[in-house]
């Protein structure tokens, strides 16, 4: 079946079984391997990737259902020039990434409470943080590391401002 979909803000356009799972469409077909498979049951939230800027897992949506949306993986979060995106960059400064496995994950996650934070000008939370990667299991960090990573990328300032008031 012939599905288009935008991609990391290309258009793609594949013919793929219509129930193939998102993940193995990016980590198979396009070789996007920065989402990974943890469960394969969408209880650990390593394969989050965003649809429509909504969390989803990767691993329970068949591709179908990704026609004419939008998917960002966390391919898409460093600039042109390979700079790191500003919570990429304080999950590494904050220690927030300790094996890998629920890194990507808890990146789109962040990402996509970042960003609800830019549209609703509110000021970040340890609380509302630890809700935005609720889905997203992490056996290495004790999750603190993680929640200051998210709490520090709010502080920087985006092009429009800082991220709150």
């Amino acid at each position: 079946m012939k599905i288009v979909f935008e991609l990391n803000n290309k258009s793609v356009e594949m013919d793929v079984p219509p129930l193939a799972r998102l993940l193995d469409v990016l980590r198979c077909e396009l070789k996007l391997t920065a989402t990974k498979e943890g469960c394969g049951e969408g209880e650990c939230g390593s394969c989050s990737v965003l649809v429509d800027g909504d969390v989803v897992n990767a691993c329970l949506l068949p591709i179908v259902q990704v026609s004419g949306r939008r998917v960002e993986t966390l391919e898409s979060l460093a600039a042109a020039d390979g700079a790191l995106s500003a919570l990429q960059e304080t999950m590494l400064t904050a220690d927030g990434a300790q094996c890998g496995i629920c890194t990507p994950g808890m990146i789109m996650a962040g990402t996509a409470y970042l960003r609800c934070l830019e549209r609703d000008c509110h000021a970040p939370s340890a609380e509302d943080a630890r809700r935005a990667i609720a889905g997203n299991l992490c056996r290495c960090t004790g999750y603190s590391k993680i929640i200051d990573a998210i709490l520090l990328a709010a502080q920087i300032p985006t092009q429009e401002g800082f991220r709150h008031e």
